[in-house]
Protein backbone atom coordinates (compact mmCIF):
# COMPACT_ATOMS: atom_id res chain seq x y z
CA UNK A 1 0.00 0.00 0.00
CA UNK A 2 1.41 3.36 -1.05
CA UNK A 3 2.26 6.03 1.52
CA UNK A 4 0.81 9.52 0.98
CA UNK A 5 4.16 11.30 1.25
CA UNK A 6 5.81 8.79 -1.10
CA UNK A 7 3.11 9.33 -3.73
CA UNK A 8 3.63 13.10 -3.54
CA UNK A 9 7.38 12.70 -3.88
CA UNK A 10 7.24 10.19 -6.77
CA UNK A 11 4.59 11.99 -8.82
CA UNK A 12 5.67 15.56 -8.02
CA UNK A 13 2.00 16.36 -7.54
CA UNK A 14 0.52 18.48 -4.76
CA UNK A 15 -1.28 16.75 -1.92
CA UNK A 16 -4.50 18.31 -3.20
CA UNK A 17 -4.01 16.71 -6.63
CA UNK A 18 -3.17 13.33 -5.13
CA UNK A 19 -6.20 13.31 -2.85
CA UNK A 20 -8.60 14.63 -5.50
CA UNK A 21 -7.44 11.90 -7.88
CA UNK A 22 -7.93 9.34 -5.11
CA UNK A 23 -11.54 10.47 -4.68
CA UNK A 24 -12.17 10.33 -8.41
CA UNK A 25 -10.69 6.82 -8.64
CA UNK A 26 -12.89 5.63 -5.79
CA UNK A 27 -15.99 7.11 -7.44
CA UNK A 28 -15.24 5.09 -10.58
CA UNK A 29 -14.88 1.83 -8.66
CA UNK A 30 -17.46 2.27 -5.87
CA UNK A 31 -21.12 2.92 -6.82
CA UNK A 32 -22.11 4.04 -3.28
CA UNK A 33 -19.38 6.69 -3.19
CA UNK A 34 -20.19 7.79 -6.75
CA UNK A 35 -23.89 8.21 -5.92
CA UNK A 36 -23.29 10.09 -2.68
CA UNK A 37 -20.68 12.47 -4.12
CA UNK A 38 -23.06 13.11 -7.02
CA UNK A 39 -25.70 13.81 -4.39
CA UNK A 40 -23.60 16.70 -3.05
CA UNK A 41 -24.69 18.64 -6.13
CA UNK A 42 -28.22 18.65 -4.68
CA UNK A 43 -27.21 19.58 -1.14
CA UNK A 44 -28.88 22.84 -0.08
CA UNK A 45 -27.37 25.50 2.13
CA UNK A 46 -28.49 28.69 3.80
CA UNK A 47 -26.67 31.10 6.08
CA UNK A 48 -27.44 32.93 9.30
CA UNK A 49 -25.62 36.16 10.04
CA UNK A 50 -24.40 36.92 13.55
CA UNK A 51 -22.22 39.73 14.89
CA UNK A 52 -19.13 39.51 12.66
CA UNK A 53 -19.58 35.92 11.51
CA UNK A 54 -22.06 33.50 9.95
CA UNK A 55 -23.27 29.97 10.53
CA UNK A 56 -24.32 27.84 7.58
CA UNK A 57 -26.99 25.14 7.58
CA UNK A 58 -26.64 22.25 5.13
CA UNK A 59 -29.43 19.87 4.15
CA UNK A 60 -27.61 16.59 3.55
CA UNK A 61 -29.85 13.50 3.75
CA UNK A 62 -26.94 11.08 3.29
CA UNK A 63 -25.65 12.09 6.73
CA UNK A 64 -28.63 10.58 8.52
CA UNK A 65 -26.70 7.47 9.57
CA UNK A 66 -24.02 9.56 11.25
CA UNK A 67 -26.43 12.01 12.87
CA UNK A 68 -28.53 9.34 14.58
CA UNK A 69 -25.78 6.80 15.27
CA UNK A 70 -26.30 4.89 18.51
CA UNK A 71 -23.01 5.17 20.42
CA UNK A 72 -23.87 3.48 23.70
CA UNK A 73 -21.82 0.41 24.64
CA UNK A 74 -24.63 -2.06 23.94
CA UNK A 75 -25.29 -0.71 20.43
CA UNK A 76 -21.59 -0.65 19.57
CA UNK A 77 -21.14 -4.22 20.79
CA UNK A 78 -24.06 -5.37 18.62
CA UNK A 79 -22.66 -4.09 15.30
CA UNK A 80 -19.59 -4.80 13.23
CA UNK A 81 -17.04 -1.98 13.20
CA UNK A 82 -17.28 -0.32 9.80
CA UNK A 83 -13.73 1.05 10.08
CA UNK A 84 -12.02 -2.32 10.59
CA UNK A 85 -10.43 -3.61 7.38
CA UNK A 86 -12.30 -6.92 7.42
CA UNK A 87 -15.66 -5.10 7.48
CA UNK A 88 -15.01 -2.33 4.97
CA UNK A 89 -16.44 -2.62 1.43
CA UNK A 90 -14.09 -4.32 -1.04
CA UNK A 91 -14.27 -1.19 -3.23
CA UNK A 92 -12.88 1.04 -0.46
CA UNK A 93 -9.20 1.54 -1.23
CA UNK A 94 -6.71 3.22 1.11
CA UNK A 95 -3.57 5.34 1.15
CA UNK A 96 -1.27 4.70 4.09
CA UNK A 97 -0.13 7.43 6.46
CA UNK A 98 2.77 6.20 8.56
CA UNK A 99 2.57 2.72 10.05
CA UNK A 100 -0.72 3.07 11.89
CA UNK A 101 -3.21 5.04 9.79
CA UNK A 102 -5.09 4.68 6.52
CA UNK A 103 -6.63 7.51 4.51
CA UNK A 104 -10.04 6.42 3.24
CA UNK A 105 -12.59 8.20 1.06
CA UNK A 106 -15.66 8.86 3.23
CA UNK A 107 -18.67 7.46 1.32
CA UNK A 108 -21.10 9.80 3.11
CA UNK A 109 -19.50 13.16 2.29
CA UNK A 110 -20.00 16.65 3.63
CA UNK A 111 -17.06 18.05 1.63
CA UNK A 112 -16.32 17.64 -2.08
CA UNK A 113 -13.26 15.68 -0.96
CA UNK A 114 -14.01 14.06 2.38
CA UNK A 115 -11.67 11.61 4.07
CA UNK A 116 -11.69 9.38 7.13
CA UNK A 117 -8.22 8.67 8.50
CA UNK A 118 -8.61 5.42 10.35
CA UNK A 119 -6.22 3.61 12.66
CA UNK A 120 -5.40 0.17 11.31
CA UNK A 121 -5.95 -1.26 14.80
CA UNK A 122 -9.29 -1.44 16.57
CA UNK A 123 -8.61 0.87 19.53
CA UNK A 124 -10.83 3.43 21.22
CA UNK A 125 -11.21 7.02 20.08
CA UNK A 126 -8.74 8.95 22.26
CA UNK A 127 -7.16 12.35 21.68
CA UNK A 128 -4.00 12.89 23.71
CA UNK A 129 -2.15 9.67 22.74
CA UNK A 130 -2.72 10.55 19.08
CA UNK A 131 -2.52 14.33 18.94
CA UNK A 132 0.93 14.25 17.32
CA UNK A 133 -0.55 12.27 14.44
CA UNK A 134 -3.24 14.94 14.08
CA UNK A 135 -0.56 17.63 13.70
CA UNK A 136 1.45 15.50 11.26
CA UNK A 137 -1.65 14.83 9.18
CA UNK A 138 -2.55 18.52 9.03
CA UNK A 139 0.97 19.38 7.85
CA UNK A 140 0.96 16.64 5.22
CA UNK A 141 -2.58 17.53 4.07
CA UNK A 142 -2.06 21.26 3.62
CA UNK A 143 -5.20 23.03 2.36
CA UNK A 144 -7.31 20.49 4.25
CA UNK A 145 -8.60 20.73 7.80
CA UNK A 146 -8.16 17.58 9.86
CA UNK A 147 -10.64 17.13 12.67
CA UNK A 148 -11.30 15.01 15.72
CA UNK A 149 -14.69 14.18 17.22
CA UNK A 150 -14.51 12.93 20.79
CA UNK A 151 -16.15 9.61 21.75
CA UNK A 152 -19.19 11.49 23.09
CA UNK A 153 -18.88 14.47 20.74
CA UNK A 154 -20.07 13.41 17.30
CA UNK A 155 -17.91 10.36 16.62
CA UNK A 156 -20.11 7.64 15.08
CA UNK A 157 -17.35 5.09 15.74
CA UNK A 158 -16.13 5.88 19.28
CA UNK A 159 -14.71 2.36 19.47
CA UNK A 160 -12.28 2.85 16.57
CA UNK A 161 -9.68 5.62 16.53
CA UNK A 162 -10.06 7.93 13.54
CA UNK A 163 -9.80 11.48 12.28
CA UNK A 164 -11.56 13.11 9.33
CA UNK A 165 -10.50 15.75 6.83
CA UNK A 166 -12.03 18.08 4.25
CA UNK A 167 -11.25 21.28 2.36
CA UNK A 168 -10.33 24.09 4.74
CA UNK A 169 -12.31 26.79 2.96
CA UNK A 170 -15.60 24.93 3.34
CA UNK A 171 -16.17 25.95 6.97
CA UNK A 172 -16.76 29.63 7.85
CA UNK A 173 -14.35 29.37 10.77
CA UNK A 174 -11.45 29.53 8.30
CA UNK A 175 -12.25 33.18 7.57
CA UNK A 176 -13.84 34.03 10.92
CA UNK A 177 -10.67 33.27 12.85
CA UNK A 178 -8.51 35.73 10.93
CA UNK A 179 -10.97 38.56 11.66
CA UNK A 180 -12.08 37.73 15.17
CA UNK A 181 -8.76 36.82 16.81
CA UNK A 182 -7.88 40.51 17.09
CA UNK A 183 -10.71 41.03 19.58
CA UNK A 184 -10.44 37.68 21.41
CA UNK A 185 -8.84 37.24 24.83
CA UNK A 186 -5.12 36.66 24.43
CA UNK A 187 -3.98 33.90 26.78
CA UNK A 188 -0.36 33.62 25.68
CA UNK A 189 2.10 34.92 23.14
CA UNK A 190 5.76 34.43 22.23
CA UNK A 191 7.73 34.56 19.00
CA UNK A 192 6.43 31.13 17.92
CA UNK A 193 2.99 30.74 19.44
CA UNK A 194 -0.20 32.66 20.19
CA UNK A 195 -3.19 31.36 22.12
CA UNK A 196 -6.64 32.98 22.30
CA UNK A 197 -9.95 32.36 24.07
CA UNK A 198 -13.16 33.18 22.20
CA UNK A 199 -16.02 34.08 24.56
CA UNK A 200 -18.50 35.53 22.05
CA UNK A 201 -18.49 33.12 19.11
CA UNK A 202 -21.64 31.18 20.15
CA UNK A 203 -19.39 28.18 20.77
CA UNK A 204 -16.58 28.42 23.34
CA UNK A 205 -13.24 28.10 21.56
CA UNK A 206 -9.55 28.08 22.41
CA UNK A 207 -7.32 28.68 19.41
CA UNK A 208 -3.60 28.09 18.95
CA UNK A 209 -1.43 29.41 16.14
CA UNK A 210 2.14 28.15 16.14
CA UNK A 211 5.07 27.14 13.94
CA UNK A 212 6.34 24.72 16.59
CA UNK A 213 4.98 21.21 17.03
CA UNK A 214 6.61 21.07 20.45
CA UNK A 215 4.75 24.20 21.58
CA UNK A 216 1.49 23.00 20.08
CA UNK A 217 1.76 19.76 22.04
CA UNK A 218 2.61 21.68 25.20
CA UNK A 219 -0.42 23.98 24.97
CA UNK A 220 -2.76 21.11 24.13
CA UNK A 221 -1.41 19.07 27.04
CA UNK A 222 -2.06 21.95 29.45
CA UNK A 223 -5.59 22.42 28.09
CA UNK A 224 -6.32 18.71 28.34
CA UNK A 225 -4.94 18.39 31.88
CA UNK A 226 -7.12 21.17 33.24
CA UNK A 227 -10.25 20.22 31.33
CA UNK A 228 -9.92 16.55 32.31
CA UNK A 229 -9.81 17.63 35.97
CA UNK A 230 -13.14 19.40 35.43
CA UNK A 231 -14.82 16.33 33.88
CA UNK A 232 -13.51 13.48 35.99
CA UNK A 233 -16.52 11.27 35.20
CA UNK A 234 -15.58 11.09 31.49
CA UNK A 235 -13.16 8.73 29.72
CA UNK A 236 -11.74 11.91 28.22
CA UNK A 237 -12.95 15.51 28.47
CA UNK A 238 -15.68 16.28 25.97
CA UNK A 239 -14.28 18.17 23.01
CA UNK A 240 -13.97 18.67 19.28
CA UNK A 241 -10.81 19.75 17.49
CA UNK A 242 -10.07 21.34 14.11
CA UNK A 243 -6.47 21.52 12.88
CA UNK A 244 -4.96 22.95 9.70
CA UNK A 245 -1.48 23.90 8.47
CA UNK A 246 -0.64 26.81 6.19
CA UNK A 247 2.32 29.14 5.62
CA UNK A 248 4.46 27.17 8.05
CA UNK A 249 1.96 27.36 10.92
CA UNK A 250 -0.59 25.13 12.56
CA UNK A 251 -3.97 26.58 13.48
CA UNK A 252 -5.73 24.48 16.10
CA UNK A 253 -9.23 25.14 17.44
CA UNK A 254 -10.31 23.37 20.64
CA UNK A 255 -14.00 23.28 21.58
CA UNK A 256 -14.68 22.24 25.19
CA UNK A 257 -18.22 20.98 25.65
CA UNK A 258 -20.60 19.53 28.22
CA UNK A 259 -23.19 17.53 26.26
CA UNK A 260 -23.32 15.09 23.36
CA UNK A 261 -26.66 16.17 21.89
CA UNK A 262 -29.06 19.06 22.58
CA UNK A 263 -32.60 18.52 23.84
CA UNK A 264 -33.85 19.25 20.29
CA UNK A 265 -32.58 15.81 19.25
CA UNK A 266 -34.84 14.02 21.74
CA UNK A 267 -38.00 16.09 21.25
CA UNK A 268 -40.98 14.72 19.34
CA UNK A 269 -43.01 16.14 16.49
CA UNK A 270 -42.49 19.73 15.43
CA UNK A 271 -40.07 20.48 18.26
CA UNK A 272 -37.54 17.88 17.16
CA UNK A 273 -34.41 18.85 15.24
CA UNK A 274 -32.20 15.86 14.44
CA UNK A 275 -28.75 17.31 14.98
CA UNK A 276 -25.77 15.74 16.69
CA UNK A 277 -23.08 18.45 16.61
CA UNK A 278 -19.53 17.46 15.70
CA UNK A 279 -16.46 19.32 14.55
CA UNK A 280 -17.97 20.47 11.23
CA UNK A 281 -20.93 22.02 13.07
CA UNK A 282 -18.49 23.79 15.41
CA UNK A 283 -16.64 24.97 12.31
CA UNK A 284 -19.80 26.80 11.30
CA UNK A 285 -21.76 24.33 9.14
CA UNK A 286 -24.79 22.74 10.79
CA UNK A 287 -25.44 19.39 9.11
CA UNK A 288 -29.16 18.54 8.93
CA UNK A 289 -30.19 15.23 7.33
CA UNK A 290 -33.94 15.98 7.31
CA UNK A 291 -35.65 18.50 5.05
CA UNK A 292 -38.09 19.61 7.74
CA UNK A 293 -35.25 20.47 10.12
CA UNK A 294 -33.40 22.43 7.44
CA UNK A 295 -36.56 24.36 6.60
CA UNK A 296 -37.42 25.31 10.18
CA UNK A 297 -34.06 25.82 11.91
CA UNK A 298 -33.64 29.41 13.07
CA UNK A 299 -30.95 31.67 14.49
CA UNK A 300 -32.51 31.17 17.91
CA UNK A 301 -32.23 27.38 17.49
CA UNK A 302 -28.54 27.67 16.59
CA UNK A 303 -27.82 29.83 19.63
CA UNK A 304 -29.72 27.43 21.89
CA UNK A 305 -28.12 24.26 20.47
CA UNK A 306 -24.59 25.58 20.92
CA UNK A 307 -25.38 26.89 24.41
CA UNK A 308 -26.61 23.44 25.39
CA UNK A 309 -23.60 21.48 24.17
CA UNK A 310 -20.81 23.96 25.01
CA UNK A 311 -19.46 24.69 28.48
CA UNK A 312 -20.90 27.85 30.01
CA UNK A 313 -19.00 31.11 30.44
CA UNK A 314 -18.11 30.53 34.10
CA UNK A 315 -16.57 27.14 33.35
CA UNK A 316 -14.81 28.55 30.30
CA UNK A 317 -13.33 31.42 32.30
CA UNK A 318 -12.09 29.02 34.96
CA UNK A 319 -10.55 26.73 32.35
CA UNK A 320 -8.89 29.48 30.32
CA UNK A 321 -7.48 31.24 33.37
CA UNK A 322 -5.82 28.01 34.46
CA UNK A 323 -4.37 27.64 30.97
CA UNK A 324 -3.18 31.26 31.00
CA UNK A 325 -1.51 30.84 34.37
CA UNK A 326 0.31 27.68 33.34
CA UNK A 327 1.47 29.09 30.01
CA UNK A 328 2.76 32.31 31.56
CA UNK A 329 4.39 30.82 34.65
Amino acid sequence: MDQLLDIIKKTNKSVTQVLQEFVEAEKLMWPLAAANYKGLEKVEEKSFQFDGFQVMAQFNPERMRSSVAEVDKQSIAARKCFLCSENRPSEQDAIAFGDDFLILVNPFPIFKNHFTISCNRHIDQRFIPNVKTLLELAKAMERFTVFYNGPECGASAPDHLHFQAGESGFMPISEDFGRLKHTARKLYSNDQTEVWAFDNYLRKMISIETNSMEEALKVIDIYYKHFAAMQTDKVEPMMNVLCSFSDGKWTIHLFPRKAHRPTHFYEEGEKQILISPGSVDFGGVFILPRREDFDKISKENIVDILAQVCVNQDVFLELTEKIRNDLNS
